[in-house]
C-alpha cells in the first residue's frame, strides 16, 4: 500500500479522522498563546516546526501548512484537507463514517492510474474565475500575479488565459499528489506567491483581502494542472457543518451586481 500522508490544517481543536493517513497540523502555530500566556498547544503537530513560514498564516492560509509539508513531510503521496471539510467515499453513513481513508485512497490511484487526486470543481455560471475574484477581492491581485508569470512561466501564459476565462475550478487549495508532482508543484506555486508577496502592497487590504496568497493560490492550481497536462482524478469534497447556501449565494449575487462591501467579504469557497 502506497504511503500516504494528508495535513488537516486547523487553527482550534476540532474532531478529526481517525485514519493513519491524516496529521492534524495547527496552521498559523507561531506566536498563539493560550489564557494564560504559554503557547497554544492543541494537541496536533505545529506548522512552526522545521523550516517553515508559520508567520506569515494571516496572507498565507492554509498554504503555511503546504509549505511545512514540503519541507518537513515525506510520503508516496501528499495532499491537504481541512478541519471542516474533506475528500469523502461514496457511501452510506453520517458525514464522518464518508471521509475518505487509506485504503480507499489507494484503491482510487491503483484504479485510475494518475498522480494527482483534486476535488469536483466548483462552477460559477454566470461568472469567469477571473470576474469572481475581482468581484470579492482586487484585481491588481491577479493582475500582478499574470505579470510574474509572463516574466517568470511564459509557458503557462496560455493557461492561465484558459483558466481566467473559464468559470470552472478546483478550490480549497485541496489535493493528494504523488511526491515527485508534489515537489514541482510548491516549487513553483511558491516561487510565484513570494515574488507576489513582494510586488503587491495590502497595507490597505481588509483582514479577508490580506489572505491574497491563499485566494491566489487555489487560482493557480488548475494553471500548474493545465499547462503540465497532467492526468488527475476529481473526488467530491463534503463540508462537516451545515452551510447556508442561501445566504452564499445571494453574497455571490450582490459582489456580481452591486460590487464588493467595504467591510471584510466572508471566504466564498
Amino acid at each position: 500500500m502506497r504511503d500516504i500522508k494528508v495535513i488537516i490544517a486547523a487553527h482550534k481543536n476540532y474532531q478529526m479522522p481517525k485514519d493513519e493517513m491524516y496529521v492534524p497540523l495547527h496552521v498559523g502555530a507561531e506566536g498563539k498563546t493560550d489564557e494564560e500566556g504559554n503557547p497554544l498547544d492543541l494537541g496536533y503537530v505545529k506548522d512552526n516546526t522545521g523550516d517553515n513560514i508559520s508567520d506569515k498564516n494571516a496572507e498565507f492560509c492554509e498554504l503555511t501548512g503546504l509549505y511545512w509539508a514540503w519541507k518537513n513531510l515525506k510520503a508516496d503521496y501528499i495532499g491537504l484537507a481541512h478541519y471542516r471539510r474533506h475528500f469523502v467515499m461514496k457511501r452510506k453513513g453520517n458525514k464522518w463514517d464518508k471521509v475518505a481513508n487509506k485504503k480507499f485512497i489507494d484503491y482510487e490511484f491503483e484504479k485510475h492510474g494518475v498522480d494527482v487526486i483534486l476535488p469536483k470543481p466548483r462552477n460559477y455560471y454566470i461568472e469567469t474565475n477571473y470576474s469572481q475574484y475581482v468581484h470579492a477581492h482586487h484585481a491588481e491581485d491577479l493582475d500582478t500575479t499574470k505579470e510574474i508569470i509572463e516574466e517568470l512561466y511564459p509557458d503557462c501564459l496560455d493557461s492561465w488565459n484558459a483558466v481566467m476565462e473559464s468559470t470552472k475550478g478546483h478550490r480549497f487549495n485541496m489535493f493528494i499528489m504523488k511526491y515527485d508532482r508534489f515537489n514541482e508543484y510548491m516549487d513553483w506555486l511558491f516561487g510565484i506567491l513570494f515574488e507576489l508577496e513582494k510586488r503587491l502592497d495590502i497595507s490597505e487590504y481588509t483582514d479577508n483581502d490580506k489572505r491574497v496568497f491563499g485566494f491566489v493560490a487555489e487560482r493557480l492550481l488548475d494553471v500548474w494542472i493545465d499547462t503540465n497536462m497532467i492526468d488527475y482524478l476529481e473526488l467530491p469534497v463534503e463540508f462537516m457543518e451545515n452551510e447556508n447556501w442561501i445566504k452564499k449565494g445571494s453574497k455571490f449575487l450582490k459582489r456580481k451586481f452591486v460590487g464588493k462591501s467595504e467591510k471584510n467579504v466572508s471566504h466564498v469557497e
